[in-house]
Order: structure tokens, then C-alpha cells, then sequence
């Protein structure tokens, strides 16, 4: 990203959605961007590592876990995957675990909390539907830009 939220902000504010403040950043990538691809799962992240096995160049995965802070849907290994697959960045409305490996990564990743435990994997959950969460709508092939001030989301690339 070469501009950051607050200047995207001013630029295109009537363009724009912005996210509420409940996320913390756990990836080696402080700011990212690129357009959205969603999953929404619960406590099963079967999906998330079916996506981050492919091309994410230019792609930011957002992924509603229902917020639920009981199981991990992003590690160190499906983080690694998504880094060596060119994948921007990841938002996740739940946890992640293993963080000192995620902060070794040239990857974004936003999530609510950490938690030791894994997912079961049963294969369960949605791709490519829009997800509503944070006082926002995440629309897939829309943008996303996060860095340490916030996350917005646009119809639109704005840069």
C-alpha cells in the first residue's frame, strides 16, 4: 500500500466503509490491501486452508468465523501457505494461534484474539458470500485496506 487509511480516508470518504476497532494485528505485514475473497465458517477452517493453497496475489481473504474466539482458524502453517502463495493479507472475525510464527511472515493478519486450540475439520462453511461483521459489508471482489489505524473496505480500488 503506498497511502495510508487516514489518506484514503480523506480522499474518498463518501466512497468508503470503516470498519469498528476490534481488530489487532497479528502478521508480519502491518498494511495490506487488495480485493476481497470471502469465507464464512464456524470453528472449522477447512475452507481457509482450500483458499490460502491458491494464487492470492492481489487478494485480501476475509473470513467470518461468527467471532468466535473458542478455536483457531489461522496458523502458522495455513499462514506460511498464504505468504508463499502472494496472499496480501487475511481479516478473520475469530482467532488465530501460533503468533510468533505469524509475525515472522510477509503477510497481513487481522484477527479478534489468540487461542492455542485448532479446528475440527468437517469441510463445513460458504465461499465467495458476502459477510456483514464489524459494522461492515464485505462484498467479494470489493477492496480492502488495513494498516495500524484501521480497516476500510471500498466498491472499488483506491489507489
Amino acid at each position: 500500500m503506498n497511502r495510508s487509511i487516514c489518506d484514503l480516508c480523506d480522499a474518498y470518504e463518501s466512497l468508503i466503509q470503516i470498519a469498528e476497532p476490534v481488530f489487532s494485528g497479528f502478521g508480519g505485514k502491518s498494511a495490506f490491501g487488495g480485493q476481497i475473497v470471502t469465507i464464512k465458517c464456524f470453528e472449522d477452517n477447512s475452507l481457509v486452508r482450500e483458499l490460502v493453497a491458491s494464487d492470492g496475489r492481489g487478494k485480501v481473504l476475509v473470513v467470518d468465523g461468527g467471532g468466535s474466539k473458542r478455536r483457531s482458524l489461522l496458523g502458522d502453517q495455513l499462514g506460511a501457505k498464504a505468504a508463499a502463495n502472494g496472499w496480501e493479507g487475511i481479516l478473520i472475525n475469530g482467532a488465530v494461534r501460533d503468533v510468533e510464527a505469524l509475525r515472522a511472515l510477509e503477510l497481513g493478519v487481522l484477527a479478534l484474539a489468540a487461542i492455542p486450540l485448532k479446528t475440527e475439520k468437517k469441510g463445513l462453511g460458504e465461499r465467495a458470500v458476502t459477510l456483514k461483521f464489524a459494522g461492515v459489508e464485505f462484498t467479494p471482489g470489493h477492496y480492502l485496506y488495513a494498516d495500524p489505524n484501521g480497516v476500510i473496505v471500498a466498491g472499488r480500488a483506491l489507489e
